[in-house]
């Protein structure tokens, strides 16, 4: 019994010890404790996992603290818990990274991108055809002008589509499927100009394939009903459109931004995994507020599809509202969350200047 007593003794002192050296860690992590099974067997090896936040020996010896001053200078004990004092981001992308074009991962990426906007354009802009349809008073058969999906309809298949999509690429491409949170993600530092220019390029053919699927399909509704191309509406200024794209893209590229915040997935698990359903939900949003506007732009990609396979004088005339305005609020909302709200982010800018200068 004795034996056993001091056993235990020396578990709770070497507990106490292995968990002063343990940071702030959000993951399962391994523990190794010898537990007697009953007073009169052997001790016994047993592997623990613990998933709290680990607990810390204040009472720990000058010389400890000092061997394990890195480990914990991110960390401040309240209380006897830990808290995230700072956060520090990864090391930001390089502005040329040539390593990329040699790497199978890259044109993963790549194609990832550009099937998942061909799917997204043709879901969306068939969902656009098909309400016009049904609500077309002078078709056949028509016997309530308003029905069909209508406004909401429509931003539901846009903002589901973008959620299902994300969820689907986010482990292989980062599920962009917008040049405009790439070139957000780009200013932050995100991805290399390489990869930014290509998942562009990728998007873009990825709309005009999906649109011309639509076209190939239904060329009869296509061509009447205005293959789901972005213009500003009647009574609307260019202004008016023009702000309407900059702020909905602020939005989006700003939920990307929280949604996928490297400090928030650290110290919540769960929210990678949710990280799709917000992005989601914003679009369909700002679908509901701008629809009215300009069609909805927020996505170059998706306007460009579109106008390439429509090909009407209108939505070219408008189309340079649909890039102008996805840029400038993309890039608003990349200095917003990095270089205000993350004051920590404005290392990245440094770095952005001496990769320049480098190259």
């Amino acid at each position: 019994m004795r034996k056993t007593k001091n056993l235990k003794s020396k578990i709770i002192k070497k507990k106490a010890s292995v968990l002063s050296f343990c940071p702030y860690i959000p993951k399962p992590y391994p523990l190794f404790f010898i537990t007697p099974i009953s007073p009169d067997s052997q001790p016994k090896l047993s592997l623990i996992l613990r998933q709290q936040l680990p607990l810390f020996n204040f009472k720990s010896p000058k010389a400890q603290n000092t061997s394990i001053s890195k480990m914990t200078k991110e960390v401040v004990g309240e209380g006897g818990s830990f808290t995230a004092k700072d956060y520090h981001d990864p090391p930001p992308a390089p502005l040329i990274d040539a390593a990329e074009l040699g790497q199978w991962s890259f044109y993963r990426a790549l194609i990832a991108e550009f099937i998942a906007t061909l799917l997204f354009l043709y879901i969306t802009v068939l969902t656009v055809i098909g309400y016009k349809s049904q609500v077309d008073p002078n078709k056949p058969g028509v016997v309530d002008p308003c029905g069909g999906v209508g406004i909401l309809g429509i931003a539901w298949a846009f903002g589901g589509m973008i959620f299902v999509l994300v969820y689907c690429t986010a482990g292989i491409s980062g599920g962009h499927i917008n040049p405009a949170v790439t070139f957000g993600l780009f200013l932050a530092r995100k991805v290399s100009l390489i990869r930014a220019v290509m998942y562009m390029v990728a998007q873009c053919l990825g709309a005009i394939c999906g649109v011309g699927l639509v076209k190939a399909f239904q060329k009869s509704y296509y061509t009447r009903y205005g293959g789901g191309a972005n213009s500003l509406n009647d009574g609307y200024s260019t202004g008016t459109g023009l702000g309407a794209e900059i702020i909905g893209t602020f939005v989006l590229v700003y939920t990307v931004f929280s949604a996928t915040d490297p400090k928030r997935n650290a110290r919540d698990s769960h929210i990678p995994v949710l990280a799709p359903l917000p992005i989601g939900f914003a679009v369909f949003m700002v679908h509901l507020a701008t629809i009215p506007i300009t069609g909805t732009g927020i996505n170059p990609a998706r306007s460009f599809g579109a106008a390439v396979i429509f090909n009407e004088e209108k939505p070219w005339d408008d189309h340079w509202i649909f890039w102008v305005g996805p840029f400038i609020g993309a890039a608003l909302a990349a200095f917003f969350h990095q270089f205000i709200l993350r004051a920590g982010a404005v290392k990245a800018l440094g770095s952005f200047r001496s990769s320049a200068s480098a190259v």
